[in-house]
């Protein structure tokens, strides 16, 4: 898995370099890597199915307990599958759709670096990998939705599923750390055998809420959906890649994996069921009202997507079994939808059902592919599209769940209306314009469409054929023990085929109405004033509003405000742990007749800190502060660190040399906002207050019993192995060589900055 994944990784990487040598072929070749990961992934499913995982370990950060663990079961090779068989055939895609675009070489290496990231998140056991990999889907995407950088839409299109996507991330993140804070483990399978624990653990509900608002937000879930539809606006191999099989469903697949971990509760039950029905509601709704093709499909993917993520949260056996074979129906259809909407918009140059008619004597293998796509999209036999619409009317029916029953009823129906939209008008219709100059696309356009709607085909007259994965994937999401599976395409005449029949002929009533019906939910939308798009843009100008006050308030320009809010803050933390702590005990302290020089310097340092306070001018100030340092360098001396000492009295010499000849020159200040009294009460107190409890904590660890493990290890190993005789000085040239020479480079670089200011001059207008 890990060599796949490294494989893509290269080919992503030479990618813009073969565009440039090989422009007519390179998305050929790329397409091998991925092609050959499907083959081998293809070769695991006998053992996977047998019930037997691929497991793969690499050590990452041993020291943290970090290792790239990756486990292959079920649900994670059909995944891989879908990811590397679709993906090849977008890769061949892009070529073609792509031929000529100066960025076609970034292109494929975006494509491919987005293949990598997922492939990993769907084949990760280690929460720390799944969280990396997840973070890199959303990043690559970004790359993707944005790839027309000149179209502003597309750049905005692409910031919003950013942030929208990376604050699930960070959600994740946090339920992640807590799943496995309260689990004690740090993989994905240590923790489905917990999972018990876990639901009845304090933490459940706040782990539920983070993994759900991920899974939500990446999955396009309600209210969280507006982000998929604006995506359109990438070019259509990443709307073919990223919304049919992959990026989408990364959240789907979440919810998948951590079924057995956190399902079977109500707040699950709940949560899933009505944001999958809602979603899926509103996303049939919405492609009935696009015109669009691309736009009709991503509202249908919001449908998809609200299914799966409803049969997850209704959890029974039958449900996860049409989960299974719901994801590969709609992968294969939606793949082959999106890829030959986008030939027939390169062909005839628009999208707009409006303008589209009589393709199919233009376009005859287009409209062949979209024909069988759409068929199985509707759910009518024999493609696999009705083998998983029947084994979801079978279920649900006989478990009850009326209310699903019916959302899933009225979203299939509408599925069937959307379908004879895609294909009907376009291609039988009254010929147009556009179909004039329409033209018939090449292999590399076609090659997607074919295989995958060919497949779709297939597996619904052959259901053996993926049955045993299917069952394997069902098995992994479950969480229990391997159960056998008998799927045909004919049931015989049962309540699932009526609800399949009464489907169809809502659906055809829906196309044959679509007018009325389109006019109906505009007015619905008008009176409830959905507009979730504009509520974004609301949200982001409330966001940047807050942000430009808060930092006017905080950051003014005033060094003084600027040190007090970070002392507050360490004020706040450091007692915030004394709390937590509890308190400490006083350690002995007592004074003898050796220690009258050090209350010398200590009476020294408070009254060169005393001075600083009450100095009327800049002088005062710095020669009391040079009080102070000489004394702390003289404490140094008394306490047996010459070496801290010395170097102290040097720094102190310098720094009071250079002061002094630089505050020479300087005028003095007149008294700002911050000199006022309650300003000057306010010092007071957080200075008092952060000495107090600085002084407190250095108390606390006195009482703390002194580890001499590294005082061993220095003195030890200073002279044998650094062969250096100075302690401090090894740890500062050896030891820690690479912290000095950080250390040093931030002088350096400050030193230059310095430089560069005294070097500037000032222009006309008092510009530098």
């Amino acid at each position: 898995m890990l060599t796949a994944i490294l494989a893509i990784i290269l080919a992503a990487a030479v990618a813009p370099t073969l565009n440039r040598l090989l422009p007519a072929l390179s998305h050929w070749v790329l397409a091998l890597v991925p092609l050959s990961a499907a083959l081998w992934f293809a070769l695991q499913v006998p053992g996977v199915v047998a019930g037997v995982p691929v497991l793969e370990t690499a050590s990452w950060a041993p020291s943290l307990g970090v290792a790239l663990s990756f486990r292959l079961d079920g649900l994670s090779l059909l995944f891989a599958l879908l990811i590397c068989g679709i993906g090849a055939f977008v890769v061949i895609y892009s070529g073609g759709y792509l031929r000529g675009h100066p960025r076609e070489g970034r292109f494929h290496l975006f494509i491919l670096s987005f293949m990598a990231a997922m492939l990993g998140l769907v084949t990760a056991d280690d929460l720390i990998s799944l969280f990396v990999f997840w973070e890199l889907t959303s990043i690559t995407s970004f790359m993707l939705i944005g790839f027309n950088h000149e179209d502003a839409r597309s750049r905005r299109s692409a910031i919003q599923a950013l942030l929208v996507t990376g604050g699930g991330g960070m959600a994740l993140l946090a339920g992640l750390v807590l799943m496995g804070m309260a689990s004690g483990h740090w993989t994905l399978s240590a923790i489905a055998a917990s999972g018990a624990d876990l639901r009845a653990h304090v933490l459940y509900p706040a782990m539920l809420v983070l993994l759900l608002l991920a899974a939500f937000t990446k999955s396009a879930q309600v209210p969280f959906h507006f982000w998929l539809p604006n995506a359109m606006d990438a070019p259509t191999p990443v709307s073919a890649y990223l919304h049919s099989a992959t990026m989408v469903k990364a959240g789907v697949y979440l919810l998948a994996r951590l079924n057995p971990t956190l399902g079977g509760t109500e707040p699950w039950f709940w949560a899933l069921t009505l944001a999958g029905g809602v979603t899926a509601l509103w996303g049939s709704a919405m492609a009935l009202r696009s015109t669009d093709l691309k736009k009709i499909l991503a509202y249908t993917t919001l449908m998809a997507l609200g299914v799966l993520v409803l049969l997850i949260g209704i959890g029974s056996d039958g449900a996860l079994v049409a989960f299974a074979g719901f994801l590969l129906a709609h992968s294969l259809y939606k793949g082959a939808l999106f890829m030959a909407a986008g030939s027939v918009d390169h062909g005839s140059g628009t999208r707009e059902l409006g303008e589209l008619g009589g393709l199919w004597s233009k376009m005859p293998a287009t409209g062949l592919f979209i024909a069988i796509a759409a068929l199985s999209m509707a759910g009518l036999p024999p493609l696999l599209g009705f083998v998983a619409k029947e084994l979801i009317y079978e279920d649900v029916f006989r478990n009850g769940h009326m209310v699903a029953l019916a959302v899933l009823l009225l979203a299939n129906a509408a599925m069937v209306a959307t379908a004879a939209t895609l294909f009907l008008k376009p291609f039988l219709g009254a010929p147009t314009k556009a179909a004039g100059h329409a033209h018939e696309s090449g292999p590399a356009l076609l090659a997607g469409p074919a295989v995958l709607a060919g497949l779709s085909l297939l597996f619904g007259l052959w259901i053996a054929l993926p049955q045993g994965l299917l069952g394997a994937t069902a098995d992994a999401v479950r969480g229990g023990a391997p159960q056998s599976l008998n799927l045909h395409l004919w049931h015989g005449l049962t309540p699932a085929l009526g609800l399949s029949g009464l489907t169809l002929a809502l659906g055809m009533a829906l196309y044959f109405g679509l007018s009325p019906v389109k006019n109906s939910l505009a007015a619905i939308q008008r009176l409830t004033r959905i507009d979730h798009d504009r509520a974004w843009d609301c949200l982001l100008s409330l966001l940047q509003g807050t942000a430009n006050r808060i930092t006017s308030a905080l950051q003014d320009g005033v060094l003084q405000r600027y040190l007090a809010w970070i002392f507050a803050g360490i004020l706040l933390l450091l007692g915030a742990t004394l709390v937590m702590r509890g308190g400490f005990t006083w350690p002995g302290i007592r004074l003898d007749g050796d220690d009258g020089l050090g209350i010398v310097l200590a009476l020294l340092m408070l009254g060169g800190t005393a001075g600083a306070i009450r100095a009327r001018s800049r002088m005062e100030a710095v020669l009391s502060l040079a009080i102070t340092g000489m004394s702390v360098a003289l404490f140094f001396l008394l306490s047996g660190a010459p070496d801290v000492g010395i170097t102290q009295l040097m720094v102190e010499t310098l720094s009071t040399i250079i002061l002094v000849l630089v505050m020479a020159k300087l005028p003095m200040l007149p008294p700002g906002p911050d000199r006022s009294r309650p300003a000057k009460l306010f010092h007071s107190v957080l200075a008092l207050g952060i000495g107090g409890v600085v002084t407190v904590i250095l108390l606390a660890v006195l009482d703390q019993p002194l580890a001499m493990d590294l005082s061993r290890f220095f003195g030890d190993t200073s002279l044998v192995e650094a062969y250096g005789r100075n302690v401090v000085n090894v740890i500062l040239v050896d030891f820690r060589g690479f912290d000095t020479l950080g250390e040093i480079t931030v002088v350096a670089c400050a030193g230059l900055g310095v430089f560069a200011l005294l070097r500037a001059r000032m222009g006309k207008g008092g510009q530098p």
